[in-house]
């Protein structure tokens, strides 16, 4: 035993999570072989026989898997970006460029302490940061990545959309009323205002594109901007487009509207009392809904997968692997091999003082670089889901950009603004751009 901790204490942290991953991954991939084995065709069958409800089982599971590494990835561009607006570095260190430095915050609010406070209402205090992630995920299941690539395609998605968005809010304020606390009311009872006000020209804005398409489905929606870049919405509904990014960014709660957790105000408003992994909850969410309004509004006024233009051709190739044999097999081991040598190659011709190894391991990385964009450009130019994929992804990370710039270079508005401009042009703007639209459609036909 003595032996044991002696190896336990002497090993670094990468190796004490290996080898407690190590036999987990071991002992759960022999029990999953196992049970395939034994049970794979009852276990077929089963899947065969409920296809739907195992589709909306996975389809929920990779899309929730997917936002902490989307929070991860905006919290680094965030940094990153407004450190290099001011002149400055920003994160370095840790990864390639500071790239896992977002990693390292996340992991340091999980890590701390999760108190609390003895004056709250902890059911509701508990469970208000999980309402808000969870309505924050919920509404990313309807969203159409690609037109093979959506989770929910719902006929009432933008509806849909729309009434589940809302049950954030319900966190937020179920957040400031359980805290005891009155800045944390007081960002609770902001953030229920400000809603309340930015929801109705959001929900109006998007009437004029409904009366086009005669549809609410987001798929619908996109595929009605099919074509050139001139087909988009942003192009035929410019002023629901304006009044749309100005509700999403009030909805989102991102400067210049971030008025619930106003610090110089309201230090930080329903986030107040919250520590450890519940104010984590409420950090990802944020940024998770900024990737969410961006990629509804890439889906609804920017085309969603679709190209700036219509490509004159697609090619095809067609190679049949069966033809190969064992070759296959045999190319397959080798290309890694032969085109490591060549690759490190003149690494070692040309750098005389590099080891052998060394040279190797450049030579590696280099062909796994190659070969890896090798395949991404076929991938694009053969499947059209991943190109389409593409696409979105563009358009939608051109979004978060935006909004990172107004957060380093927007001051935030006061909250009587905030809501005046809402009510006083906002909404009347809304339903001027409904009636012109109808207006258009009855003339036009």
């Amino acid at each position: 035993m003595s032996g044991l901790t002696t190896t336990w204490a002497r090993l670094t942290p990468a190796g004490r999570a290996l080898a407690v991953l190590l036999p987990i991954v071991v002992i759960g991939g022999a029990g999953t072989t196992a049970l395939l084995v034994a049970f794979g065709g009852a276990i077929g069958a089963t899947i065969g026989a409920n296809i739907p409800i195992v589709r909306f089982l996975a389809a929920s599971v990779i899309t929730f898997l997917i936002t902490v590494p989307t929070a991860f990835l905006l919290i680094y561009m965030e940094m990153k970006i407004i450190a290099l607006m001011n002149l400055r570095i920003g994160p370095d260190r840790v990864g390639p460029f500071g790239a896992v430095m977002s990693v390292v915050h996340g992991l340091k609010v999980l890590m701390k302490e999760d108190y609390t406070p003895p004056s709250v209402d902890v059911p509701v205090f508990t469970l208000a940061p999980v309402v808000v992630y969870t309505a924050s995920f919920m509404t990313l299941l309807v969203i159409p990545f690609a037109p093979a690539l959506t989770s929910m395609n719902l006929e009432l998605g933008l509806l849909y959309f729309f009434a589940v968005g809302g049950f954030g809010v319900v966190g937020l304020m179920m957040a400031g009323w359980s805290s005891f606390n009155k800045y944390s009311l007081l960002g609770g009872i902001r953030a229920a205002a400000q809603a309340i006000s930015y929801e109705i020209p959001l929900t109006l804005s998007v009437v004029g594109i409904v009366i086009l398409t005669g549809s609410l489905s987001l798929t619908a929606i996109v595929a009605a901007q099919s074509g050139s870049f001139l087909d988009w919405f942003i192009f035929r509904q410019p002023l629901a487009a304006i009044i749309f990014f100005i509700a999403i960014t009030a909805e989102s709660n991102r400067t210049p509207f971030d008025n619930t957790e106003a610090d110089q105000e309201i230090v930080a408003g329903f986030a107040t009392e919250y520590s450890g992994m519940r104010f984590g909850f409420f950090f990802f969410a944020e940024y998770v809904n900024v990737f969410i309004v961006s990629a509804l509004f890439s889906a609804v006024f920017l085309g969603g997968s679709h190209a700036p233009i219509n490509l004159p051709f697609h090619p095809e190739i067609n190679v049949d692997l069966g033809t190969l044999g064992i070759g296959l097999p045999l190319l397959a081991g080798l290309a890694p091999v032969v085109g490591t040598i060549l690759c490190a190659a003149p690494i070692w011709l040309f750098a005389p003082r590099v080891r052998t190894w060394q040279a190797l391991l450049g030579g590696f990385l280099i062909f796994g670089g190659l070969s890896t964009a090798a395949i991404g450009v076929w991938a694009v130019a053969m499947l059209p889901p991943v190109a389409d994929l593409l696409f979105f992804l563009l358009k939608t990370f051109t979004l978060v950009f935006i909004f990172v710039w107004m957060r380093g270079t927007l001051p935030r508005a006061r909250i009587d603004q905030l809501m005046g401009f809402a009510w006083k042009w906002l909404l009347p703007a809304s339903l001027l751009n409904i009636f012109a639209t109808a207006i258009a459609v009855l003339i036009t036909g």
